[in-house]
């Protein structure tokens, strides 16, 4: 077995720890603030031009100096407090998230995307208000530095003047108007129209970071009006007019005493500059810290291994590490403990989870605040929790479980929603199925349900626990299906891996003997394993049980690889997912397509004849999490579905990267759902409400969870017909064929079989 490469230990010498750069960045922030308040007054280089801004205009030396010397302690606080959170992260295991040649252009392209807000415009209403409050802090913050690095050149060099001062001047306006129209936009959000998602996770602290960011912009626009007023008692400001809105308040108080005007523009000056000192404050004890975190979360998001692999683990045959999986902070890496650091607090994981819709005790957000709240608790020195929490809560310990429970884990389906919809690429399902990995192997701590198929899976090598000679049974009488011995070399060009669902559920059962019937049309002659072929482990490892996905993944790779198996062909996307991404990690390299994938490509290639085939009906695909988020294969299936004449295709109200679980994902096949609403019943009812008269699956599980979520709707065969997309394409080929043969006219206008985008 190989060794696993991403909690490798870093062997490299690292003479600056990460925790320290904070305490430099912050301290030499804090510095060339200093610089930049005692240069000037050493220079005393002044700008000659009778268009540009005066810095200082009606500020008392003691403001200024109070200004200068503020500002830098604050800033080197700001670093110490960074920190301080800083050195949580180290408490972490090691995780390889170097950048390479390899992986800079991909690193930047994900920095770009969160800083760009690309990510959390996915929803456009609450990103384009992030967007707003964000950029226009950033423009605000620029317009500030720019004024300071003018204010310190000598007077030929000065540029802040003449029509560069104007452009500046109607800049930063706009970017204040922005920035201030987010921040109201935010406000009324959050306290008048009160999402669900905002709503229940609504803090004092989130009235006092956006009662700071209005009163930055309010009072930021009132000194502006009173210092434009003031010049213009003394000099001609017809330029100031590029102020789009300082200049125009500056009217309303036309005719003001000289005295009046400096008064008032020296205390709205005092409120700008101290309620830039309280955003400074809150920065690193606030979920404002997420400025920080959030982008470098996101520059850090590519990994070693593929998206749908979870984290390798060392040969448990073989190792000598005395506990597995996480129970305490220390047992994540230290990018996942970033990541609790990260967290917006959106709640975009909670809106989309499947469990926590369904009334299960899950949110995907607790899973993270709770995490973070036992890593700032514990730390040394102890810091603020990711967001305030309820006096009563106390955390005694570095143990997760402290704070999480055991029945959160277990209902969570792991169909990546979480991860997927997340702005900032938290990957909670990791952690999820982590401290999954201790309740299974270190505490035993899993529904007594799964512990059947666990006996089922290590006595009888799948979870059905039926007769391990039976699995080739669905292939008796089926041409150009033959099952090869595995001390034999493969002859054919694939394996079809046919699955434990494939070869035991009498549903799944017809779905193998379809594909099998579109294969020998197409010409494709197949090899299966039969009594030879083991489950591939998916439901253990999902579960936590690595020893027992080991016992069984090790074996099937040492098969495949004595047999020199280079493609396999799979109809379960958990299989798929499993022989693809995390065999590589025991050895185990292949070729792996999904069925749906091998249709599209065998009927664009025209090897696989479907001009014949023909529904006259609606039809809508209910995508599968471990074929969709977890691999990124949409198109295929959908094409498939497309291929088909006369169908009218509908996609759900939620598809795509936004389509909801069945409910069977993460071994809940095998469990008992008890509490609330059963997930396939939620998703069966969305289904039926698209008016479909056949639901197409491209998943085992899907097809039986949402077979059962129909006909617990009442809702017969004859009326809806659930069935994997092979069955559906052999229907229609054996429906046109059978009135082409009747003399029927076939329908050959495609039009009407859209492949509805993903």
């Amino acid at each position: 077995m190989s060794t696993p490469v991403e909690n490798a230990p870093d062997t490299s010498t690292k003479r600056i720890k990460p925790h320290q750069l904070a305490i430099i960045l912050f301290t030499t922030i804090a510095l060339f603030t200093v610089v930049s308040g005692i240069l000037p007054q050493i220079t005393g280089w002044k700008s000659d031009s009778l268009i540009h801004r005066t810095v200082f205009v009606n500020i008392p030396g003691p403001l200024q100096i109070a200004f200068y010397t503020v500002i830098p302690v604050l800033l080197v606080w700001v670093g110490i407090m960074f920190s301080n959170r800083m050195k949580n992260w180290e408490r972490g295991a090691p995780a390889l998230r170097r950048t390479t040649t390899k992986n800079a252009a991909q690193r930047m392209k994900d920095f770009r995307a969160g800083v760009y807000m690309q990510t959390l415009l996915r929803d456009a209403g609450a990103g384009l208000m992030h967007s707003m409050i964000y950029f226009g802090f950033l423009g605000l913050l620029g317009v500030t530095t720019v004024l300071e690095i003018d204010h310190q050149m000598p007077e030929e060099l000065k540029f802040l003047h003449g029509d560069v001062y104007r452009g500046y001047a109607a800049f930063g306006d706009l970017m204040g108007l922005v920035f201030l129209g987010g921040v109201s936009w935010a406000i009324v959000r959050r306290y008048v129209q009160r999402p669900y998602r905002i709503r229940i996770k609504s803090k004092p602290e989130h009235a006092v970071i956006l009662g700071t960011f209005f009163v930055i912009g309010v009072s930021g626009f009132g000194a502006e009006m009173f210092r434009i007023a003031l010049e213009s008692q003394v000099r001609d400001v017809d330029y100031e007019q590029w102020s789009f809105i300082g200049y125009p308040l500056s009217t309303l108080v036309d005719g003001w005493s000289v005295s009046a005007l400096e008064a008032w523009h020296q205390w709205w000056w005092i409120a700008h500059v101290v309620s830039f000192i309280v955003f400074l404050a809150i920065l690193p004890i606030t979920m404002l810290r997420h400025m920080f975190t959030s982008p470098i979360n996101m520059y850090l998001k590519d990994k070693d291994r593929p998206k749908g692999a979870m984290r390798p683990m060392p040969n448990l045959m073989e190792t000598e590490l005395e506990s597995f999986g996480a129970s305490v902070v220390e047992d994540f890496t230290w990018k996942q403990l970033l990541d609790l650091d990260a967290c917006t607090m959106c709640g975009r994981c909670t809106s989309v989870c499947p469990a926590h819709a369904t009334g299960k005790p899950l949110d995907p957000r607790e899973i993270v605040l709770k995490a973070g709240e036992v890593m700032a608790a514990t730390g040394t020195p102890s810091v603020s929790p990711p967001l305030g929490t309820v006096p009563e809560v106390k955390v005694e310990a570095n143990n997760l479980f402290e704070r999480i429970t055991a029945e959160e884990l277990w209902a969570c389906t792991t169909c990546k929603a979480c991860d997927e919809i997340c702005p900032v690429n938290i990957e909670i399902t990791d952690k999820i199925f982590d401290m999954r990995r201790y309740l299974s192997l270190m505490e035993s701590n899993f529904p007594a349900e799964l512990g059947n198929a666990y006996r089922a899976m290590e006595n009888q090598g799948n979870p059905w626990g039926l007769n391990q000679g039976e699995r080739a049974d669905w292939a008796e009488g089926i041409e150009g299906v033959s099952i090869v011995d595995p001390g034999e070399a493969l002859q054919s060009e694939y394996l079809y891996w046919v699955g434990c669902a494939g070869s035991f559920d009498d549903k799944n059962k017809k779905v193998t003997q379809a594909m099998a019937n579109l294969l020998r049309r197409a010409g494709i002659d197949v090899s299966i394993l039969g009594p030879s072929e083991m489950c591939t482990g998916d439901s253990a490892r999902r579960s936590g049980n690595e020893y027992l996905f080991q016992m069984l993944a090790q074996p099937n790779v040492e098969m495949l690889n004595g047999m020199g198996v280079k493609k396999i062909i799979t109809q379960c996307p958990h299989c798929f997912n499993t022989l693809l991404n995390e065999y590589p990690q025991i050895g185990g390299n292949y070729e792996v397509v999904h069925h749906t994938q091998l249709l599209e490509e065998l009927i664009d290639s025209g090897q696989l004849d479907v001009s014949q085939a023909t529904l006259d009906e609606r039809i809508t695909y209910h995508d599968s999490c471990y074929l969709g988020r977890h691999n990124d294969v949409y198109v295929a299936p959908r094409k498939v579905v497309g291929s088909i004449k006369g169908v009218d295709v509908v996609e759900m109200q939620r598809n795509g990267t936004k389509g909801m679980c069945c409910g069977a994902g993460g071994a809940r096949m095998w469990m008992e759902e008890t509490t609330g609403t059963k997930v396939n019943d939620e998703r069966a009812a969305e289904a039926l409400s698209t008016g479909a008269s056949r639901v197409a699956t491209a998943c085992p599980f899907c097809y039986i969870m949402m077979d059962d979520g129909v006909k617990g709707a009442g809702i017969e065969d004859d009326e809806v017909k659930v069935a994997d997309i092979a069955i559906h394409l052999v229907d229609a080929l054996e429906q046109g064929e059978a009135a082409f043969h009747a003399g029927e006219a076939p329908l050959l206008d495609s039009e009407n079989s859209p492949v509805a985008g993903a």
